[in-house]
């Protein structure tokens, strides 16, 4: 059926509106698409059916592309899946490349939408039946996949690295796991606020934005070199299509990798652009530069986030169970009008579920437009004074984590505490990143590993003989393990032997 016959103007509007919202809240710190979704969920009760996925559509799609803004050009992630974004697309902003980073996020994250959505079209109801058969040994395999990227991210010391990533693990294990119950040893009154742990956005949004803007205001808040950079006399600054020169594997493989484990329920886009991350890493000719500020580490990062919606959709519309926390909540707007998903939805909603497709195909072209040709505007945040800046993104910062659970204080606590976390990490050493993805990652280890116990009554062996795609897993997590070494000890000699022939070449220097 064509797009018109199943499309109205009103739809199409509020697709547009959707997109543009979304962006809005992805760009805050500490509002999601998750957050978006849930506030304007309330009012699709009075939509038809295709004109209230067209919102909410639109707000997933918006929500998630709008974290990359504050993730280039503030270091924050806008969205827990942007955290890898800031790896390369700060780094690009210190150099006067902002306005170039964020196009190039902006292209792979439409790149990586169009193949999810053209996967969730044509293998929908085949790829659930396939997600379906892994169970937690298989989910927990691949959460220790993606852990592996902490040996390949950590700078100068990899046994630092692993540590700060152990540290985050351990941190992120606080909280009553409902197989624990009787073990409440928690003090001084916190059982209460503890019980579920520490949220991961107050987490996040600490860590990068309270611990950095403490310690600029220890350095004086100096203007930064890019503040003082125009961007407009360097050619080299500039964005140009012939980036993806090159990157069309990379770019392939992380929207296979983000639309493979959206589908995977309960997994979430954090996994999914960590793990793309670390398969860039060790698949590039120029390793050594990932972090540094690469385009190729933006586009694995971008091209995943947003090929797990067409991935999250999948088991939803196909099985009636969420790919991630944004589609249990669009689980409510079916509900809502009566629908129920599952594997009749497709057949039996033949108009719901182009009208779906056709969404998504609007709301990726409304995005793209939306930030691609907005962008110089956008990047110009980075000429901003940092005293006039900062005291707003505090503000935000607070705001959004009091509103991530509906107004518990103690998330604004942890913000804070976390905060300063942050800033005596960098004085200690401890590696924010590492951190980060080990505290992101360690719950659902956790989570999965109890469950693969429960079934096997205890047998670690089932980790290992539980079927082939444990073992393709295995051999995965061996091979990134090894070359992580390698490639660290690689650095390490590459270094050293910069520094003897500097020692050589001025040696009353030495």
């Amino acid at each position: 059926m064509e797009i018109i016959g199943i499309l109205t103007p009103l739809s199409v509007v509020l697709v547009f509106t959707g997109v543009m919202l979304g962006i809005v809240f992805g760009a805050i710190p500490g509002m999601t698409a998750t957050m978006s979704i849930a506030l304007f969920l309330p009012l699709t009760y009075a939509l038809d059916m295709v004109d209230a996925i067209a919102l909410l559509i639109g707000l997933y799609v918006g929500g998630i592309s709008g974290g990359l803004v504050p993730a280039i050009l503030l270091n924050i992630p806008g969205t827990p899946s942007s955290l890898c974004t800031t790896f390369d697309g700060f780094p690009m902003t210190q150099k006067g490349q902002g306005e170039k980073a964020l196009k190039v996020a902006i292209s792979a994250s439409i790149i990586g939408g169009f193949f999810s959505l053209t996967i969730l079209y044509f293998f929908a109801p085949l790829l659930s039946s396939i997600a379906i058969e892994f169970s937690s040994v298989e989910k927990f395999l691949i959460i220790l996949f993606a852990l592996t990227v902490i040996a390949s991210i950590s700078k100068g010391s990899l046994l630092v690295g692993i540590f700060s990533g152990v540290l985050g693990v351990f941190i992120s294990l606080i909280g009553m796991f409902p197989d624990n119950n009787k073990l409440r040893m928690i003090p001084l009154g916190l059982e209460e606020q503890l019980y579920y742990g520490f949220a991961l956005l107050p987490v996040l949004i600490g860590l990068f934005a309270i611990g950095q803007i403490i310690h600029e205001a220890e350095e004086g808040m100096k203007p930064a070199a890019h503040q003082n950079f125009d961007l407009s006399k360097n050619k080299k600054n500039k964005f140009t299509f012939k980036i993806f020169n090159g990157q069309l594997v990379n770019t392939i493989r992380s929207s296979v990798i983000g639309t493979f484990i959206g589908m995977l329920p309960g997994v979430g886009g954090s996994a999914a652009s960590i793990t793309s991350y670390s398969q860039t890493k060790n698949f590039s000719k120029k390793p050594e530069k990932l972090g540094t500020g690469e385009p190729e580490g933006l586009i694995a990062s971008e091209s995943a986030n947003n090929g797990l919606i067409g991935g999250a959709l999948i088991p939803l519309l196909s099985l009636g169970i969420p790919g991630d926390s944004t589609t249990a909540v669009l689980i409510g707007a079916f509900l809502l009008q009566g629908i129920q998903v599952g594997p009749l939805f497709i057949t039996t909603n033949p108009d719901l579920w182009n009208g779906i497709v056709f969404s998504l195909i609007i709301a990726n072209i409304v995005m793209f437009i939306l930030m691609f040709f907005s962008i110089k505007y956008m990047a110009k945040i980075v000429y901003i004074p940092k005293h006039t800046i900062y005291p707003i993104i505090i503000v935000m910062c607070v705001v959004g984590s009091y509103a991530i659970n509906s107004g518990v204080m103690f998330d604004v606590w942890t913000l804070l505490l976390f905060g300063f976390l942050g800033y005596l990490f960098m004085k200690i050493g401890v590696q924010i990143a590492p951190f980060l993805i080990g505290f992101i990652l360690g719950r659902q280890s956790e989570k999965y590993f109890i469950d693969s116990l429960k079934g096997s009554n205890g047998d670690l062996m089932i980790f290992f003989t539980k079927g082939p795609i444990a073992i393709v897993l295995w051999v995965l997590i061996l091979a990134s393990v090894i070359y992580a070494i390698y490639d660290s000890r690689k650095t390490k000699k590459e270094k050293r032997e910069e520094r003897n022939s500097e020692a050589s070449e001025n040696p009353l220097n030495s």
